[in-house]
């Protein structure tokens, strides 16, 4: 399954557009490389995000094309979430 498709059925983004809009701005690691919205994903790569102050690391456990949204985090583990802090110029 293509990552950005991934990242709306697993519920962790709410939109494939935003999903694929992060993966151009290569804020979406795949298994610790950039990624393009069509990188294939399979159980067990793991995936770090960059959206917002935010960093999510997952843990892929399992492919779905359809799912309903109480079950979707059963598809993926999370292995480290952060907050990215706010740099300013003085």
């Amino acid at each position: 399954m293509r990552i950005d498709k991934y990242l709306k059925v697993s519920r962790i983004l709410k939109r494939r557009t935003i999903s694929k809009e992060l993966a151009d701005q290569d804020r979406v690691l795949l298994n610790g490389k950039v990624a393009k919205p069509s990188s294939e994903v399979k159980p067990g790569d793991e995936i770090e995000l960059f959206f917002g102050h935010r960093r999510l690391k997952v843990r892929v456990l399992s492919i779905e094309f359809s799912i309903r949204k109480s079950d979707a985090v059963s598809m993926y583990e999370v292995l480290d979430e952060s907050i990215i802090p706010h740099t300013t110029n003085p």
